[in-house]
C-alpha cells in the first residue's frame, strides 16, 4: 500500500481506457517546453514548495499538492503540524501540463511578463491548497490575484 498523496505512483503501469479521445497535438515550435514552465513556477513560488514537477495523475485539475516520497502523507503531516502547533513540511506542486491555465504560463513566460507568471504560479498553488482541503495562507492575496488576472484577461479580449 502506498499513499496517493505522496505522488510517487507510476500511473504508466495502469492501462488507459480508450475513450475515443484524440491524442494531444505535439508541441509547436513557438511554445515553451515543460521544463521551462516548471522552472518558472518554481522560481515564482520560491520557498512555498519543496519542488514543482509535471503530474501523471491529473486530468482535469490544473495542479495538486503531494507529499515527499519518504515521510508522512499530506493528511498525516497536517495532523502532526496541528498537534505540534508548527509548520508542516513543504509540499510538492504537481502541474497538469495539458491544462489551459498551465499552458497560459507558457504564453506569459514568453510574452506577457514576470508579473503574470508570478500571479499565475501563486494562483495555481492556492487552488491546489484549496483542493487539498485547506485555506490559502493569504486569502486576500488569492482574491486580489484572481481579480487581477480576470481583469487583465477581460481587457485583452477587447
Amino acid at each position: 500500500m502506498k499513499s496517493l498523496s505522496q505522488g510517487e505512483v507510476d500511473f504508466g503501469l495502469i492501462p488507459l481506457l480508450d475513450r475515443g479521445e484524440k491524442p494531444e497535438p505535439e508541441q509547436t515550435s513557438g511554445e515553451v517546453d515543460d521544463a521551462t514552465i516548471i522552472a518558472a513556477v518554481k522560481t515564482a513560488l520560491g520557498e512555498r514548495v519543496s519542488d514543482v514537477r509535471a503530474s501523471q495523475r491529473l486530468t482535469e485539475s490544473a495542479a495538486c499538492l503531494v507529499a515527499k516520497a519518504h515521510g508522512p502523507d499530506r493528511e498525516l503531516d497536517r495532523l502532526l503540524a496541528r498537534q505540534k502547533r508548527g509548520a508542516s513540511a513543504k509540499p510538492i506542486l504537481e502541474l497538469n501540463m495539458r491544462h489551459p491555465l498551465v499552458r497560459a504560463l507558457s504564453v506569459a513566460n514568453t510574452g506577457l511578463g514576470q508579473e503574470d507568471v508570478t500571479d499565475l504560479a501563486a494562483l495555481l498553488f492556492d487552488q491546489a491548497t484549496i483542493l487539498d482541503g485547506e485555506v490559502p495562507d493569504d486569502p486576500a492575496g488569492f482574491a486580489a490575484r484572481l481579480n487581477r488576472l480576470v481583469a487583465r484577461g477581460l481587457s485583452r479580449s477587447d
